[in-house]
């Protein structure tokens, strides 16, 4: 090798489209064919992407400038490199790592789904609280209801229906709470007891007569277990036409009179078809009570009067 000349190419002279131009063409630059380009033995520095594989033999480097290019032996890029073992090949060195089983779901394959079950359950369990919850609600209603459903008061004042349904017999509920015929109430104003009419319903068929002028009364001592509302019947028979009485409750009279109308249909005159009953609403005291009807000033007071007795609550019979 002379001076000026370094060989048939360098790399600055490694041009690989030399073989384009007729200076390179002299210095015999060929197209490429698989190896490098330009100049015969030109360096070679480009692969495709992927052409060298690691554990297989590869091809001579080309040597630097005046050096014979040295031989890579078979299979030198297998072995495992004499300055370098894992961490855990040493002694003492730091045992090798595993990795935690991930949890699976359940539900089918992929990616497990939430577990309905479970909220069914919790579903059924909040709407059995509502349900529960409405209930206590519902059991612990108010007390101070009465079986009319007003609330009860220890005023006493009196009412009475529009229309009473007649009837000759005695109501159910009487047995429960207090009932007097006429004939041991005290009798004032003229009245007095007979038996001569038939139909009565007191004991031995006895009745009050004598009613029929102002002043007449007959008042009943009465005792009741607790304060509230209760329906007051009264046993009448009028002669085929219609009458009022006055009714007086613990000293206090009612703005609504007793009605004893002609509910028997009974012709004029007739005592004795004509016994019925009629009722007030009347709202009594704890304990004793009194409960007077009387013949006032502007009643029609033609009648016999043969019972008393109490219902609980305003009711209509």
């Amino acid at each position: 090798m002379t001076s000026g000349n370094n060989g048939a190419s360098t790399p600055e002279d490694d041009d690989p489209f030399g073989y384009l131009y007729a200076d390179g063409q002299a210095n015999g630059a060929q197209p490429p064919s698989g190896g490098g380009y330009g100049y015969p033995n030109s360096v070679n520095r480009v692969r495709s992407v992927g052409q060298r594989q690691y554990g297989q033999q590869q091809p001579a480097a080309t040597a630097p400038y005046g050096q014979v290019p040295q031989q890579q032996p078979a299979g030198q890029y297998a072995q495992p490199s004499a300055h370098y073992a894992a961490p855990e090949t040493f002694p003492g060195g730091a045992a090798p790592t595993t990795q935690s089983p991930q949890p699976s779901y359940s539900g089918g394959g992929g990616r497990g789904g939430p577990n309905t079950k479970g909220l069914l359950i919790g579903a059924i369990a909040v709407v059995a609280a509502v349900v529960i919850g409405i209930g206590i609600a519902m059991a612990g209603g108010d007390d101070n209801k009465d079986a009319s459903g007003g609330d009860a008061s220890s005023t006493p004042s009196t009412s009475q229906s529009s229309d009473p349904t007649p009837s000759n017999s005695s109501s159910g509920e009487a047995a429960e709470l207090p009932k007097a015929d006429a004939k041991t109430m005290r009798l004032e104003g003229g009245t007095s007891v007979a038996s001569s009419v038939k139909g009565a319903q007191a004991d031995g068929g006895v009745y009050v007569q004598g009613f029929n002028q102002v002043g007449a009364s007959v008042t009943w001592s009465v005792k009741v277990p607790k304060a509230g509302k209760y329906t007051l019947y009264t046993g009448y028979s009028v002669p085929g036409k219609d009458a009022t009485a006055t009714l007086t409750i613990n000293g206090t009279a009612s703005s609504t009179p007793v009605g004893m109308d002609n509910y028997a249909k009974a012709p004029e005159g007739d005592y004795e078809k004509g016994w019925t009953k009629t009722y007030n609403w009347v709202q009594l005291n704890e304990g004793a009570n009194t409960v007077k009807l009387s013949c006032e000033q502007g009643n029609q007071c033609d009648a016999l009067l043969d019972q008393a007795w109490l219902v609980n609550g305003w009711v209509k019979s």
